[in-house]
């Protein structure tokens, strides 16, 4: 094994130290992109409709590719989808689902691009019940995860999945357990930052530790 501390974290799946001494995960350490993504907004709480459309959507356009492919096209995903306005995607007709398979900015996959569609509406459907952003962080469990390594984060959890089905029974499509345990992850819902990174317990929604 090479004698190289950030090989062998990488290696291990234990925290990476950066050359700004601030120590991540192995996913957060190989790209600038990825670097910043996760010191500034991953982890974080989402809070209102737009963001949380927009993250549920991404997620589901992620099943299957890297979160950095994603990462690289989100600009162009936000200006294709019209910066995520559930009223304005819910009216997306088939002239712009055309235009969307046509688009080589995003993902131009067919039955993501008719789910983000279908997904709007049952957005806008669920603001009589409490809106989109209530009712996922209804599913917020009582604990998080505290791990140490990245072998010791879960891709699944009774959460995601009761989210999963509660979001399928309101009309919402891509939303299977792993994609919502994703969701739940990057929104703040749940704390799935290795112990020892920088950013545990940045979310102000968890503790840093039990």
């Amino acid at each position: 094994m090479s004698s190289n501390p950030d090989t062998v974290a990488l290696t291990t799946g234990s925290v990476v130290i950066g050359e700004d001494g601030l120590a991540r995960p192995p996913w957060a350490a190989v790209d600038p992109l990825l670097q910043h993504y996760y010191d500034t907004e991953w982890g974080m709480p989402v809070r209102d409709e737009r963001g949380m459309f927009e993250r549920l959507a991404l997620e589901g356009f992620q099943s299957g590719l890297s979160w950095l492919t994603i990462l690289r096209k989100r600009e162009a995903f936000r200006a294709a989808f019209r910066n995520f306005d559930p009223d304005t995607v819910a009216a997306f007709t088939q002239t712009d689902v055309e235009r969307l398979l046509a688009d080589s900015g995003i993902i131009r996959n067919r039955a993501k691009i008719l789910a983000t569609i279908g997904n709007a509406a049952a957005t806008i459907a669920l603001r009589e019940d409490g809106g989109l952003v209530n009712f996922i962080w209804s599913f917020q469990p009582r604990t998080t995860p505290e791990p140490r390594t990245i072998a010791d984060v879960p891709t699944t959890s009774d959460a995601s999945t009761a989210l999963s089905l509660a979001l399928r029974k309101r009309g919402f499509a891509f939303v299977g357990p792993t994609t919502m345990h994703a969701l739940m992850e990057a929104t703040g819902i749940i704390d799935t930052h290795l112990l020892d990174s920088h950013r545990r317990g940045s979310s102000g929604v968890w503790p840093r530790s039990s």
